[in-house]
């Protein structure tokens, strides 16, 4: 009887899990053990920070959007709240946007929503 080993299975097996870890420091990218464990918690991360991506890029454009109004001498929710108001349907994306890179543009949104 033939000794079957799987030895063929098991390094192709093991050259996907070593592709994924490529750049990896140490045994991570060396030991299969290590390196099982690095994809899992490599995929954790990624799934977690997917959904943290969008808290973060909206606090960013909140940030934005109160810096240029402060510069007129109001607070942030004061301009939501008047924008709200005034019926102006603009995401804080948009206008941090346009804040940032058209400030004169701003300026006159801004003018025309606080009459």
């Amino acid at each position: 009887m033939v000794r079957v080993t799987n030895g063929l299975q098991r390094q192709r097996r093991h050259k996907k899990v070593r592709q994924l870890t490529k750049g990896y420091r140490l045994g991570r990218s060396t030991v299969y053990s290590q390196m099982k464990n690095a994809i899992i918690k490599q995929g954790e991360h990624a799934y977690n920070h997917r959904r943290t991506k969008k808290r973060d890029f909206r606090r960013l454009w909140i940030q934005r959007i109160s810096a240029a109004v402060r510069a007129h001498g109001i607070s942030y929710s004061q301009f939501i709240n008047q924008m709200n108001q005034k019926d102006v349907v603009l995401d804080r994306k948009v206008l941090s946007n346009i804040a940032v890179a058209f400030p004169e543009v701003f300026d006159n949104m801004y003018a025309q929503i606080t009459k």
